[in-house]
């Protein structure tokens, strides 16, 4: 839809220019309504574009340019044999123009396969830099995000925020909560009806939200000239997802703020983000309830000021002077009254630092609890994998799991007797690489177990992600996990 707008805008001065966006989640009889009329210039999503082929509302016999645009990212989302459905659709005689932030081998076959002696443009790494952004990360642990989030939110000056989430649930469930601390927040993820974004983007033009909690691919191609502020909350996956993630602020021209929130297994992530951009990112303070009442007292004497300029005030100038003549009070002590009773629902009063809770202890003679899990070398399990997903799902630290014995097809772990069915309840339901895990406890009919040592949790670089563990959760002390919810 915005590359329609602005192809649109283009063409401004060039009468009769038709240009029709034709993408899923939208009806599609308006669509091959529009088609049905002709248009000189369709801009599509592959799903739906197969969609009008296959109904011959499409003919692509006579086209005479196609244009390709962000060819890997549809060969992350499994896109590409629509591509390449359309493209052998074409006339023969097309131009074709493809852009790819990379170039796998997939891409560079179909290149090969449907461009004609192409010319090959590259621009330059340097070019990521994005100097009209102040980037900035924030040391935390899991447990701190939230409150650090809103705290971030209250503090700093803001047109707009995205804030970005690795999963659809934890967007969802991230944009619930920012609503029910008094924030103007909305989610936007892949399971959303197209209408339903479009109603978000609309919201957040006009004002009516403030804070948008997206995944990335709810994100992508997001150009809205009100959002000043990224956050990642969630560490992205990869350093091309952080450049694309910051560039949805400071967008033609204008300056943005973009802000990485960096769990301490998270370090090393976070120095491959520099060398990949060539920028140092700079450390900031974490925000304290001093700095959210300091904040809160300011605005509210920005408030009163305005108000005693604005007039108008003869009917309360006589309510506090019948409140004083009547007694027993001054007016210092009616004007804090009213000062307070204007400020309720943002106490300027400091509130106690929140401190994460302990993380359990087990005793080191509590016994053993051997479990099943349907998943092994196979499937390339690995005992940090296995630590990683207990340690941060149901919060046992790493020392307290094992023994761990991963066979070809099943791999079976230890964890204390009084944690095992809460490890079940939280790990079992759990995907690993699409294979479900199924954890239970091993019965009988299991082999007997092999000597397996107790294996310490892996130390700090993993590259496995982990899922958001519950908000207000402990500090875990396993590796990441690459498990993945059902």
């Amino acid at each position: 839809m915005q590359v329609a707008e602005a192809i649109h805008a283009y063409a401004h001065g060039i009468p009769g220019v038709s240009v029709l966006p034709v993408y899923g989640g939208a009806p599609i009889q308006h669509q091959l309504k529009r088609l049905s009329a002709g248009a000189h210039i369709v801009v599509g999503t592959p799903g739906r574009l197969i969609d009008v082929l296959d109904r011959k509302a499409l003919k692509l016999d006579s086209i005479r340019m196609i244009v390709l645009d962000e060819a890997d990212e549809m060969l992350k989302m499994g896109f590409i044999d629509d591509v390449e459905k359309i493209l052998s659709a074409a006339s023969a005689k097309r131009q074709v123009a493809l852009f790819s932030a990379t170039m796998p081998p997939e891409i560079v076959r179909i290149a090969q396969r449907h461009l004609k002696n192409p010319e090959k443009i590259e621009i330059e790494r340097k070019s990521i830099n994005a100097p009209d952004i102040d980037q900035r990360f924030l040391n935390v642990s899991e447990g701190q995000k939230l409150e650090a989030l809103t705290t971030i939110l209250e503090l700093e000056e803001n047109d707009a925020t995205l804030i970005f989430r690795r999963t659809k649930n934890g967007a969802a469930e991230l944009a619930e909560r920012l609503d029910a601390r008094g924030f103007a927040a909305a989610a936007m993820h892949g399971d959303m009806k197209q209408n339903e974004r479009e109603r978000v983007i609309r919201g957040l033009k006009a004002g009516q939200i403030e804070t948008v909690v997206a995944t990335d691919v709810a994100a992508r191609g997001l150009d809205v000239e009100q959002i000043t502020h990224v956050i990642n909350y969630d560490m992205p996956v990869d350093v091309e997802v952080y450049v694309h993630r910051i560039g949805r602020t400071g967008r033609a021209g204008r300056s943005g703020v973009a802000t990485l929130f960096v769990t301490p297994r998270e370090r090393r992530m976070l120095k491959e983000i520099e060398r990949f951009t060539r920028t140092a990112i700079k450390p900031m303070k974490m925000p304290t309830q001093a700095d959210v009442a300091a904040r809160r007292v300011q605005q509210l004497k920005e408030t009163i000021s305005k108000t005693i300029s604005d007039g108008d005030l003869d009917l309360y100038i006589k309510l506090v002077e019948e409140l004083v003549e009547e007694g027993p009070h001054d007016i210092t002590e009616v004007a804090a009254a009213a000062a307070r009773l204007s400020s309720t629902s943002r106490p300027i009063a400091e509130k106690p630092e929140m401190v994460a809770p302990p993380a359990p202890r087990f005793d080191e003679d509590e016994p053993t609890v051997r479990l099943r899990m349907d998943i092994g070398k196979k499937d390339g399990v690995r005992p940090a994998d296995v630590v990683g997903s207990i340690a941060n799902e149901a919060g046992i630290p790493g020392r307290n799991i094992g023994p761990i014995d991963i066979r070809d097809d099943v791999t079976y772990v230890g964890v204390p007797a009084s944690a095992a069915q809460d490890v079940i309840a939280k790990v079992g339901r759990a995907r690993f690489k699409g294979r479900a895990v199924n954890l239970r406890v091993a019965d009988s009919r299991d082999d007997a177990p092999r000597a397996a040592a107790r294996r310490p949790p892996a130390k700090g670089g993993s590259t496995f992600k982990s899922f958001a563990p519950r908000p207000g959760a402990p500090k875990r002390s396993g590796p990441p996990s690459k498990f993945k919810r059902k």
